[in-house]
């Protein structure tokens, strides 16, 4: 789990700092870029809609693991549209309180009895 969360500690930096490098050199409304290449029908495109269906499950599955609560419904969302930047500290928090144990950590202590 060690080797795991070091990974995700490296993806929040480097992820974290070319994000801040593209947001300052080309601004910060990536929306309408990102789906104008899906409407392109090119190769960016299939990869920022195959992107999004990460996005998606990411959400779905955090949402699940909190069994759709209220609050489970809200880290989804930030899990859709915060990626990584999110999905990695969440990781890191969810292996924590996991101990090591990978049933709880895949399914969330509620699910893993």
């Amino acid at each position: 789990m060690a080797i795991f969360r070091t990974y995700l500690l490296i993806v929040i930096a480097v992820l974290g700092l070319y994000t801040l490098k593209v947001g300052f050199d080309h601004g910060w409304n990536l929306i309408p870029i990102f789906f104008d290449n899906i409407i392109s029908m090119d190769w960016q495109g299939q990869f920022n809609l195959d992107f999004m269906s990460f996005l998606a499950l990411s959400a779905i599955w955090v949402s699940w693991r909190h069994r759709f609560s209220a609050g489970g419904l809200v880290l989804g969302v930030f899990a859709f549209f915060g990626g990584m930047m999110f999905l990695a500290p969440y990781l890191i928090w969810a292996s924590m309180k996991a101990k090591g144990d990978v049933s709880k950590f895949l399914l969330g202590s509620q699910r893993s009895k």
